[in-house]
């Protein structure tokens, strides 16, 4: 017998915002707002109901999201932070949570006065 310990509401929240992150901060970056809009109507980032929602599931998700963040919100997009990038996306959808971005999608920022007007700067809709 196996003992498995479920996540936590904390680790849950933690995920939540995470996914409000990358909504609000990074995504308006890259992706023109019809885009985004697109990618909340097809549930990316949004855990799938095979997420079991495990201690080290959730873990493993926070971990995943964080590091993507990490490298997308410091720009540090070099050759030798692509296989991290490939490593967490890997990560995030084994556990269910689709993220269906090469690391090429996060080369060109838009417009700074684009990503300043953004709803998703302002008011991240997707999980409210």
């Amino acid at each position: 017998m196996k003992v498995v310990f479920a996540s936590t509401a904390e680790q849950e929240q933690q995920i939540e915002e995470l996914v409000e992150k990358m909504y609000s901060d990074i995504f308006p970056i890259y992706f023109e707002e019809e885009e985004i809009k697109e990618f909340e109507s097809m549930d990316i980032l949004k855990p799938s109901k095979e997420y079991f929602g495990t201690l080290k599931e959730a873990y493993q998700v926070i971990t995943g999201l964080q590091t993507i963040l990490h490298i997308l919100e410091n720009n540090a997009l070099k050759n030798q932070h692509e296989t991290i990038f490939n490593k967490n996306v890997k990560i995030l959808e084994e556990f269910g949570v689709s993220f269906p971005f090469a690391f090429h999608h996060f080369y060109e920022e838009k417009s700074l006065s684009k990503v300043d007007n953004s709803i998703y700067k302002a008011n991240c809709e997707f999980l409210q």
